[in-house]
């Protein structure tokens, strides 16, 4: 894959203000997917058929010819976002906020437009940021708008630290609700099944150790703020408002991690940590 230089980010700006439309039905199957490996099950979740927050997750794009597929698993760039040459890509965050519901059964319409393309340095060489602006509109209105966050990464950073190096701390104190989950390869294939997600981190630990340098598969961010929302939800035992999440470093398979909440004025803070109370993901709910 070639190398993109400083100065094309700047050429990307035409891609600013792109926008696609995609129309779905929020269908049974996924749902009750995304329920049964947070081993759950939907009908009791959800008896009226609410979708839970961040759910949305689950309205994707169809499938893309295995043609159009590179080499980690998402598809080519060059379409809808720009031909970035970067090779890593990360889903780095997101802000949501909920304006309505979305039920099972839903015709839906997604509108998506790149807000933003910036470059940025950081430790590990130089990293493109990519906004995407999401309006979700249900039978009832608009449902949620939400900010994405990608970043595009030049070069491997730092090795990170393999799990069976870390110092298990126990279970961590200082917070009201603290949940412990044990990832399994099987919990990310049907998460990355029920969301069409074919990035190789995953699930293909070959290329997640030859290719990306990470010692054990990747626990998607997306789900960990997944379940951090549900956390939310049951503890402030309403709807929630808002949500915001950043996902500050990889969390890897080969040991357990933290589902932790705590109030902070108006504020719900959740993280999840690994074993050595390493923050992961971080979150904000109202």
């Amino acid at each position: 894959m070639g190398t993109t230089t400083p100065a094309e980010p700047m050429a990307f700006q035409e891609y600013v203000g792109r926008t696609e439309t995609l129309r779905a039905r929020i269908a049974e199957a996924p749902v009750h997917l995304l329920a049964a490996l947070l081993d759950r099950y939907f009908d009791e979740m959800s008896p009226k058929g609410v979708l839970p927050p961040l759910w949305h997750l689950l309205i994707v794009p169809p499938p893309v010819r295995q043609s159009e597929i590179g080499p980690d698993g998402h598809p080519k760039r060059g379409t809808f976002l720009p031909p970035i040459t970067y090779p890593r890509r990360m889903f780095a965050g997101a802000t949501v906020r909920f304006t309505g519901r979305l039920y099972v059964g839903d015709e839906v319409v997604r509108t998506t437009t790149i807000k933003s393309i910036t470059l940025r340095s950081g430790r590990s060489g130089n990293l493109i940021f990519v906004t995407l602006a999401n309006t979700i509109e249900g039978p009832r209105g608009v449902a949620l708008t939400e900010e994405q966050n990608l970043v595009f990464r030049e070069t491997d950073g730092p090795k990170p630290t393999s799990t069976s190096d870390l110092v298990d701390r126990g279970r961590p104190s200082h917070f009201s609700t603290i949940e412990t989950i044990n990832p399994d390869p099987v919990l990310l294939f049907r998460y990355s099944a029920a969301t069409l997600n074919a990035h190789r981190i995953h699930y293909d630990l070959e290329y997640v150790r030859n290719v990306e340098r990470y010692p054990n598969l990747v626990v998607h961010g997306p789900l960990q703020a997944i379940m951090l929302a549900g956390l939310a939800e049951r503890q402030l035992r309403r709807p929630l408002s808002a949500f915001e999440f950043r996902i500050v470093k990889p969390l890897f398979l080969g040991a357990p991690f933290h589902c932790v909440a705590r109030s902070e004025g108006r504020k719900h803070l959740l993280q999840t940590l690994d074993i050595s109370h390493d923050v992961c993901t971080t979150a904000w709910a109202e």
